[in-house]
C-alpha cells in the first residue's frame, strides 16, 4: 500500500478536463482513508490502471475525502482494493463526472 501526504485542496482548486469522450471520477472515502492510492482501469484493459491519492477537499460547509481522476476516456473501469482484487465497477459517460463510493 502506498501512502501520500498531500496537501488538501480548496473549494474551487480542482479544474475537470471533461468534454465528448472524457470523464472524470470522483471516488468517496471515508476520512480513514486519507492517502490511500485507489487504482482504476478500463475493464477490458486491467493492466492499463491509473490512480490517485485520497485526499481532503474542504468545502465551505464540510470536508469530503475522495480521490478525483481526471479525464478518463468514457467506458466501464475496474476500481481495485490494495490487495489486487475488484472492488467494483463504474461506467464514465463523456462530458460528466461519475461518482463511486469506497
Amino acid at each position: 500500500m502506498h501512502r501520500h501526504t498531500s496537501q488538501p485542496s480548496t473549494s474551487g482548486s480542482v479544474v475537470l478536463d471533461i468534454g465528448q469522450d472524457t470523464a472524470a471520477l470522483v471516488i468517496h472515502t471515508e476520512p480513514e482513508h486519507d492517502g490511500l492510492e485507489i487504482h482504476v482501469s478500463p475493464v477490458d484493459r486491467p493492466g492499463e490502471r491509473t490512480h490517485a491519492a485520497v485526499r481532503p477537499r474542504h468545502l465551505a460547509d464540510r470536508t469530503l475525502h475522495c480521490v478525483l481522476i481526471s479525464p478518463l476516456p468514457a467506458g466501464d473501469y475496474t476500481v481495485w482494493k490494495d490487495d489486487g482484487t475488484p472492488h467494483g465497477t463504474i461506467t464514465l459517460t463523456g462530458g460528466s463526472v461519475a461518482e463511486y463510493r469506497w
